[in-house]
């Protein structure tokens, strides 16, 4: 199917939650997905909302009717307020309406009940779960969706989440928990690493910004070489490891620190609170 970003002037987007990843959203898409002045933001926040409205897009600091004409609404609230949020929001739903959560955690199930009409539990929702590099167009999103959502739904929701970076769909919310604790929570893996490179640096005699800048740099030259290789991860960790060299020696002491079943065990981690939070959030 076709994803690429189209520009659509019909249609409107609505985001309830105004925070960093919905800004970071609607950044992506404004002009390309759809015009900026037909994006609306609701957030409790004023302040929230200059940045909004400077961009052209109309503002609300609650549900208001706007959310009627909306084609897409995003929920971009955290798991703990998303309840309260769908709440307010409902009443404006209408038939054909395609919902977007980014909330951790919440089972696509439950916030389909949450957004029912009628005893029915509403079909049309997509669950994703981007990460923070969607702030400079890099991001990377597991997406979701329930089975009553169309090939055109389904092909819009990536459209606009391609607008920010790479989309990988995953078959059911175990799935997004695993994105969670890969890409999702991701990002705060590297930049610790980066800490510890930086740290190590300094300890080894350099300053702290020529540290920070080698660190940078090896890991956006890496990460490039690994992405455009045809050979895996595995196969260019050996091509720079010599036999008893420098960087056997350092490898060593992460095969030593288990560094592989440390990184499995954090992951798994991640993984957990999020089936934690669909528990505390989802009833």
């Amino acid at each position: 199917m076709d994803t690429q970003p189209t520009l659509n002037s019909k249609l409107r987007v609505a985001f309830i939650g105004g925070g960093n990843m919905a800004s970071a959203l609607a950044i992506g898409m404004a002009d390309r997905i759809c015009p900026a002045g037909q994006i609306h933001a609701i957030d409790i926040n004023p302040d929230c909302l200059t940045a909004w409205q400077a961009r052209g897009a109309t503002t609300a600091t609650a549900a208001d009717e706007q959310l009627a004409q909306a084609n897409v609404w995003f929920f971009a609230v955290k798991p703990q307020y998303m309840r309260d949020a769908v709440q307010a929001c409902q009443p404006w739903l209408r038939p054909g309406t395609l919902v977007v959560s980014v909330a951790a955690g919440l089972r696509g199930d439950v916030l389909a009940s949450w957004l029912g009409q009628g005893g029915q539990p509403w079909g049309n929702l997509v669950r994703c779960m981007p990460n923070t590099p969607a702030l400079v167009g890099a991001g990377v999103t597991g997406m979701l969706a329930l089975p009553g959502v169309s090939e055109a739904d389904r092909a819009l929701a990536e459209s606009m989440l391609r607008s920010v970076g790479q989309v990988v769909w995953v078959e059911d919310d175990a799935g997004i928990d695993a994105v969670t604790s890969l890409s999702g929570s991701g990002p705060a893996y590297v930049f610790r690493f980066l800490e510890a490179l930086i740290a190590g640096g300094v300890a080894q005699g350099l300053t702290e910004a020529q540290a920070k800048q080698l660190a940078l740099g090896t890991f956006a030259g890496a990460t490039k070489l690994a992405s455009e290789s045809s050979e895996s991860p595995g196969v260019l960790r050996e091509r720079v490891t010599s036999k008893g060299g420098t960087t056997a020696a350092a490898l060593k002491v992460f095969e030593d620190g288990k560094l592989l079943e440390l990184v499995a065990h954090a992951m798994a981690a991640a993984a957990q609170r999020s089936r934690e939070l669909a528990q505390e959030f989802g009833k």
